[in-house]
């Protein structure tokens, strides 16, 4: 659940970063860094639906997707559909253009990095949390006898 909520925050945030820069930019920051920011929000939504996805899965996903709709382009469909449509503009572009691969490539990268640079701090701290103790005091170890011989596997004292 919480790897839902994170990648939904992920999701607005991209779909925001996008938008603005939209917005306020223009030539190819705008473009391309579009382009970059259209593969992480893919992205984003393979964590979203698949929230235990390994980084390098959603990453090739992600730019499977977004090439795939940039080849969908040379069928002439998605220019149609952009000419009556924002969304449509917007989700399947309009015309094939090569750069956009590599700018496809720049973002699935981002996200990777990004994905699994979380995934190590996360499991760094669950590491190296102290297990609760659940209301009560940690007994204190059990002093040996001089002279005694600890057990090994099996509960059976080593041999001669």
């Amino acid at each position: 659940m919480r790897t839902r909520l994170v990648a939904c925050g992920a999701a607005v945030l991209t779909v925001a970063a996008g938008l603005g820069l939209r917005s306020t930019g223009s030539g190819d920051l705008a473009k391309y860094g579009g382009d970059a920011l259209y593969t992480v929000l893919v992205y984003v939504l393979v964590v979203l639906a698949v929230p235990r996805v390994r980084p390098r899965t959603a990453a090739a996903v992600a730019l499977a997707f977004s090439v795939a709709v940039e080849l969908f382009q040379f069928t002439g469909v998605p220019a149609e559909l952009a000419a009556r449509s924002t969304v449509a503009r917007l989700v399947l572009g309009s015309t094939f253009n090569v750069p956009d691969l590599l700018w496809y490539a720049v973002g699935a990268a981002a996200a990777w990095g990004v994905h699994a640079g979380c995934a190590r701090t996360l499991r760094r701290s669950v590491r190296e949390r102290p297990l609760p103790s659940a209301g009560r005091a940690a007994e204190p170890p059990v002093p040996e006898a001089p002279g005694a011989r600890r057990a090994v596997s099996g509960g059976r004292p080593p041999g001669p």
